[in-house]
């Protein structure tokens, strides 16, 4: 009995650790771009345009702006830069046409939550982009830990692999992990998503919003 109290103390302290640390870091292979590919992602990266929440009404963003805070607070207790740092989130997934919260649990993984995380490899910041990104598609000045520009990379990163996978998430994140065919670090990603960030609207905010509508 107290052999496997032991072992499942010792299962706990591993998954506690493994949310906690960005264990499962970045690791995106330089691989050749299609020439039209290249400026697209070129164009994506150099959007200079300030970070908004794309929402169909201000109390459905506001609402859920107040939910992912509150969720983030003990992670990033700054509340004006946890604020400004949702809003950057939420725009640059949905630019990309990515769901917000999957970036939330992606950066879970990633980084957990830490600006200035560097993994063995060498990827950089919130959503771990490999250096090798900046030559590729962006400039010289880019810097990857600053926090807009780095979920720009990521989130232009990220579309690039959803559309060669055709639209696959499990691929593609198999590809942003550098660990494609493998279901650990997609797993953990979708978990994330699904047990610390899956969001839906109150009620009331949909009953606004129809009302709104009609």
């Amino acid at each position: 009995m107290k052999k496997v109290f032991f072992f499942s103390f010792v299962l706990v302290l591993i998954g506690l650790c493994a949310w906690s640390a960005p264990s499962m870091a970045g690791n995106q292979r330089e691989e050749p771009l299609a020439n039209s590919v290249k400026a697209l992602m070129q164009k994506s990266v150099s959007d200079l345009a300030a970070p908004r929440l794309i929402f169909d009404s201000e109390q459905a963003a506001q609402s859920w702006l107040q939910e992912m805070s509150t969720r983030l607070s003990k992670r990033i207790p700054d509340a004006q830069y946890r604020e400004d740092f949702l809003k950057s989130v939420h725009y640059e997934a949905t630019r990309a046409g990515l769901d917000p919260q999957l970036v939330l649990g992606l950066i879970h993984v990633e980084s957990g939550f830490k600006k200035y995380a560097v993994s063995s490899v060498g990827a950089r910041g919130y959503m771990q982009v490999m250096p090798f990104w900046v030559k590729s598609i962006g400039a010289n000045e880019h810097n990857l830990f600053d926090m807009r520009l780095n979920l720009r990379y990521g989130c232009t990163i990220l579309r690039h692999y959803l559309d060669m996978e055709h639209g696959d998430y499990y691929r593609a994140l198999g590809r942003y992990n550098g660990s494609l065919g493998k279901p650990e670090y997609p797993n953990l990603v979708v978990g994330a998503w699904r047990n610390h960030w899956h969001y839906t609207p109150s009620a009331q905010v949909i009953k606004v919003n129809m009302t709104s509508s009609q």
